[in-house]
């Protein structure tokens, strides 16, 4: 008995894996088809990169500037470039630059902390316990933070003045007082660290209590390792406000030995010759700029990750 042998098929060339089918060339989209659906995308970005380096080079410009003036300061430096605005600043010939550093670091540590803290606590309450009062006191927040601090200047002031008659330290012109005062939006992460805790499931809180563990080492063995990525950005935002807060520090801090950085550098620049001054002026802001960047780049292997990766093992 004989068997016949099918022939064997091949595909054409252009139906073998790997090969280019025959509609590449009508497939490929026009440059003006492109332009309309992702080349203005490219521009829009050029154009905020530009929009947002403008102001920074401009600042980088003045401190370089030897003449360190308003009239002389370009985008590009033309009257060569010099050092000597860092030396007059760091010397504290135009005032503490050092000290008033040391002081802007030591509140935003604190405030940092004590903000991220805080709210932490508030936000692991409102997420996980339902008790009375619960919707409005989170209501009571969103709205609070509706209001600039601006408006309670007045009242924060006078309670400030009143208790410095009380405990010294805590009144006008000290740093823990300055401190204190700040403190006054320190639930304002609530809503933000809030989200995070929705959406960590809620059985790891009932498996470890279960296994004997209280809420506070549910809070802090099991959820806190899984919060680092919204913790750091918290922190960074809270680090960044503080060290860019002008209007309670020019109210609050009036001696050099306590002010900050924002209220000391505006000082150089105050009076009628505060265009003389512009080049140390920038140069301080360059190196207010030093602490953000690296708190960003330190932190930015948390921001990157998963909130709640590596939490529940498949």
């Amino acid at each position: 008995m004989t068997t016949t042998k099918q022939p064997e098929t091949t595909a054409p060339p252009q139906e073998r894996r790997g090969a280019p089918s025959g509609d590449a060339e009508t497939n490929r989209m026009s440059f003006g088809h492109w332009c309309r659906e992702i080349g203005w995308r490219h521009l829009v970005g050029v154009l905020a990169l530009v929009f947002a380096a403008i102001p920074v080079l401009y600042i980088l410009s003045a401190s370089l500037n030897p003449q360190g003036t308003l009239s002389t300061t370009t985008l590009v430096p033309t009257n060569g470039v010099s050092l000597i605005n860092y030396r007059i600043l760091l010397s504290g010939e135009r005032g503490p630059f050092l000290h008033w550093y040391l002081n802007t670091l030591i509140v935003c540590a604190v405030i940092g902390a004590a903000q991220v803290f805080l709210s932490l606590l508030a936000a692991y309450v409102f997420s996980r316990f339902r008790f009375k009062g619960r919707r409005g006191g989170l209501l009571a927040l969103l709205l609070i933070m509706m209001f600039p601090a601006t408006l309670s200047i007045i009242a924060i002031y006078s309670m400030m003045s009143d208790l410095g008659r009380v405990i010294p330290f805590l009144g006008l012109n000290t740093l823990s007082g300055y401190c204190l005062a700040l403190m006054g939006g320190a639930l304002g992460q609530v809503w933000l660290i809030k989200g995070t805790f929705d959406t960590i499931p809620k059985e790891l809180d009932e498996a470890a209590i279960i296994d004997g563990c209280t809420h506070w080492q549910v809070f802090r063995i099991i959820l806190l390792p899984t919060l680092k990525p919204i913790i750091a950005t918290t922190f960074l935002l809270a680090f960044v406000g503080v060290i860019s807060e002008f209007i309670l520090g020019s109210i609050f801090l009036t001696d050099n030995s306590t002010k900050t950085l924002a209220v000391g550098l505006r000082a150089m620049v105050a009076g009628n010759n505060n265009s003389a001054n512009l080049g140390t002026f920038a140069a301080g802001a360059v190196l207010t700029m030093v602490p953000v960047i690296a708190l960003f780049q330190f932190l930015q292997r948390y921001i990157v990750g998963g909130s709640i990766a590596g939490a529940v093992k498949g």
